[in-house]
């Protein structure tokens, strides 16, 4: 690897504009994970297009967009640790500890199970030790009923941990929003599916 490499690998993940990050985010979904055609979700429901957002969190420049977006999303708030409901959540929330450390602004992560694993520690939230009066912001790829980010919140309530918002790369724009507000979720997307035109 050439030293010019390394300088403008370095230079792109110093402190590029939100706007800048955005863009090429939506560029990525909009070609790697944005499947049009006739689908069924795991509602049941049928639907005309569908969006994966591992293949985007699982890649290395949709990991340090999404994590990017995402630390500037949560500049300003008050929170311990920021985690969500698994499979959704794991690498969103892996990105998010790496970029944050590489920034200097380290961010406690963690993930929730679907439920309590029955060996080892037999716990349902994994990762650096949450307590009692927690503050923390839930994240997943895509929102579409909000039910996953119910569940995570259920499981963290258990604990005495409050999670009063979430943050999802995708709104699907089909209720989620409302679900989740009923349960004391404000619920932020980097983006709408309606950006998509769909």
């Amino acid at each position: 690897m050439t030293a010019g490499y390394t300088e403008s690998r370095i230079s792109y993940m110093e402190n590029p504009e939100k706007s800048e990050l955005k863009e090429k985010l939506f560029n990525l979904l909009n070609r790697e994970a944005l499947k049009r055609g006739e689908f069924t979700l795991s509602s049941g429901k049928t639907s005309n297009y569908y969006l994966d957002g591992r293949l985007i969190t699982l890649s290395p420049e949709g990991a340090y967009l999404v994590a990017g977006i995402i630390l500037q999303m949560l500049e300003g708030n008050k929170i311990d640790a920021v985690g969500g409901p698994t499979l959704g959540a794991d690498p969103i929330t892996g990105a998010l500890a790496a970029v944050s450390y590489l920034k200097e602004c380290p961010v406690k992560t963690f993930i929730v199970r679907k439920q309590a694993k029955e060996h080892g520690t037999k716990q349902q939230v994994e990762g650096p030790a949450l307590k009692k009066g927690d503050r923390v912001v839930l994240v997943d790829d895509v929102a579409t009923s909000g039910k996953a980010i119910l569940e995570a919140k259920q499981a963290l309530d258990r604990l005495g941990v409050i999670a009063e918002k979430a943050i999802v790369i995708v709104d699907r724009n089909q209720g989620a929003a409302q679900n989740l507000a009923k349960a004391g979720i404000e619920l932020e997307s980097i983006f709408k599916i309606a950006d998509f035109g769909l």
